[in-house]
């Protein structure tokens, strides 16, 4: 695995610890953002690792991902759409200001539950 790959999944496994502290403490708009950013991080390592570039746009990462995954039979087909989903979590808690614009209970839990699916996921492509 090269270096700036196994960053990346550092970086991912930290962050999906952050998003379990942040939704014990009732964060869920950070928990969710940062259930996304952990899957962005693992779609980043599985991107470096198979073209070494380090893609940083997220409709690009997502792009990306997609194209290096769709005749590869290890990753489970539900989680393609994981980064499209899990980002409106992350524009809800970034942009949304309208009155009762959050993200809730159920949907960070759900979505740190994916993220922890889609991470393991990546790693398993990587070894």
């Amino acid at each position: 695995m090269k270096q700036q790959t196994g960053a990346f999944i550092e970086k991912s496994r930290g962050l999906l610890g952050q998003a379990d502290t942040m939704l014990a403490v009732g964060l869920t708009d950070a928990a969710g953002r940062t259930a996304y950013l952990a899957g962005l991080h693992a779609a980043q390592a599985l991107i470096f690792e198979r073209t070494s570039k380090v893609i940083k746009r997220h409709r690009g990462v997502q792009n990306e991902l997609q194209r290096l995954t769709k005749d590869e039979p290890r990753f489970d087909p539900a989680l393609r759409s994981f980064l499209a989903r899990a980002y409106n979590l992350k524009a809800i808690a970034d942009y949304d200001t309208d009155p009762g614009a959050e993200v809730t209970v159920e949907e960070a839990q759900q979505a740190i539950e994916a993220a922890k699916r889609f991470v393991a996921s990546i790693e398993g492509l990587l070894t």
